[in-house]
């Protein structure tokens, strides 16, 4: 059901929900939910295994050799995972397959899908059709019929904001809602995210919707390969165009703006919270029927983890406080070198083709061994996957690649994660 225009037009409404996605270590099995609102449904005995046997399995899975550091104990989320961001290592998760609703954190498939798509420069003037399909109650940047506004500023609504209106504007521009709910789809595909059906663009709860902590780290790593991505996850406000304002006599027209703030609160703060250092995004969702769901990165040193966390308990900022404690844990567990992981975060089918074909033929394929070869792509079609190491071999080369990142991405202003 769409929302009223009236609503739409509106400059700032509040985001109507907030969550946290984190992947990392830890939660013991069902006492884990008893602090549910609701009844908490049990997870499948058997779930996906793309990634690793062990994420197929439902509970904590975590290989922690002695003096390895426990994982955070109190930790309700139905689900997470906590994965090195480059080398895509699977450090522990939780019911890492369990399919659930996404909400806003769906967002990240959505940018994946149609970001590379237009310059940030392009402007689109606004029509009412634009805003056809928002469902009622949904979060708002506040975009007005009849104006104009860039690429740029449209994305940073569905960043910071969580921009319903944004993301149907961007949608129309794409060809409409359907065109971009089957080009995710697609692209959900081509990143072997099989746990995750696409129903709206912007993560509103639909029927058969639904992701996992798993896929949505893979939205996540797919992104964060584009530098545009990575500017506006990690921003924290800006100023959003508005209304144009009256000539005055002799004058020019100007056009107000109004502040908008990134709902993360990991990486903005919050009354009962600090901000996490290090942290860099990447996004948050509510829905009522979802929960809290949230995906952040961050890094100390030199290693960079990912984490995602769907429907923890409710209370005030649990999202946040059970990412950070699982952040917390795989930045110790790295550092302490005493943790085998128990899966990987796969390399898209695409990337893996064309890293097969350039392996094939490299000349390496039929000369020593050891060596290695290396392809590369444009960072915003999913350039990630940089680093290729391939143990060479007559026809098994092709089963024998490993995918390793090693990409550092900047982030806006020169600083690094």
């Amino acid at each position: 059901m769409p929302i009223p225009l009236r609503a739409a037009r509106r400059p700032a409404l509040a985001l109507s929900a907030l969550a946290l996605t984190c992947g990392t270590a830890l939660a013991t099995a069902p006492a884990a939910y008893a602090k549910s609102p609701s009844p908490t449904p049990t997870p499948p005995a058997s779930m996906s295994t793309v990634g690793g046997a062990a994420l197929g399995k439902p509970g904590t899975q975590a290989i922690l050799q002695p003096g390895a550091p426990a994982l955070p104990k109190k930790i309700t989320a139905r689900s997470w995972i906590i994965s090195d961001a480059e080398s895509g290592e699977v450090l522990a998760s939780h019911n890492a397959h369990w399919k659930l609703p996404p909400a806003s954190t769906l967002k990240m498939l959505f940018a994946d899908t149609v970001l590379p798509k237009f310059d940030k420069t392009q402007t689109h003037k606004v029509v009412t059709s634009d805003f056809d399909g928002i469902g009622e109650g949904s979060s708002l940047v506040g975009i007005k019929e009849g104006l104009t506004y860039t690429v740029k500023d449209l994305w940073l609504g569905v960043f910071l904001r969580s921009g319903n209106d944004a993301v149907h504007v961007l949608s129309a521009m794409n060809g409409g809602v359907d065109e971009t709910v089957q080009e995710m789809q697609r692209k959900a595909e081509d990143l072997q995210a099989n746990d995750t059906t696409v129903i709206s663009p912007d993560g509103y709860d639909m029927p058969g919707q639904q992701s996992s902590a798993y896929d949505l780290s893979l939205f996540a790593r797919e992104g964060l390969q584009n530098a545009d991505f990575r500017e506006y996850c990690s921003t924290v406000r800006t100023q959003f165009p508005g209304d144009w304002n009256k000539a005055k006599k002799g004058k020019k027209r100007t056009r107000s703006t109004f502040e908008i703030q990134n709902t993360d609160r990991l990486l903005v703060g919050d009354y009962s919270l600090t901000p996490y250092k290090g942290l860099a995004g990447v996004k948050n969702g509510y829905t009522s029927k979802a929960g809290n769901t949230f995906t952040g990165v961050a890094q100390r040193g030199n290693r960079t983890l990912l984490v995602t966390v769907m429907h923890p308990a409710s209370g005030h900022d649990k999202v946040y406080d059970e990412a950070a404690q699982l952040l917390d844990w795989g930045f110790n567990a790295s550092a302490s070198g005493k943790v085998t992981p128990v899966g990987t975060l796969v390399a898209p089918k695409s990337a893996q083709a064309a890293a097969s074909a350039s392996a094939a033929a490299s000349p390496s394929a039929s000369g020593n061994p050891a060596s290695a070869t290396s392809v590369s792509a444009d960072s915003t079609t999913g350039g990630m996957w940089i680093a290729l190491a391939v143990a060479v071999g007559s026809m098994a080369v092709v089963a024998a690649i490993g995918l390793l990142v090693r990409r550092r991405w900047p982030l806006p202003g020169g600083r690094s994660y």
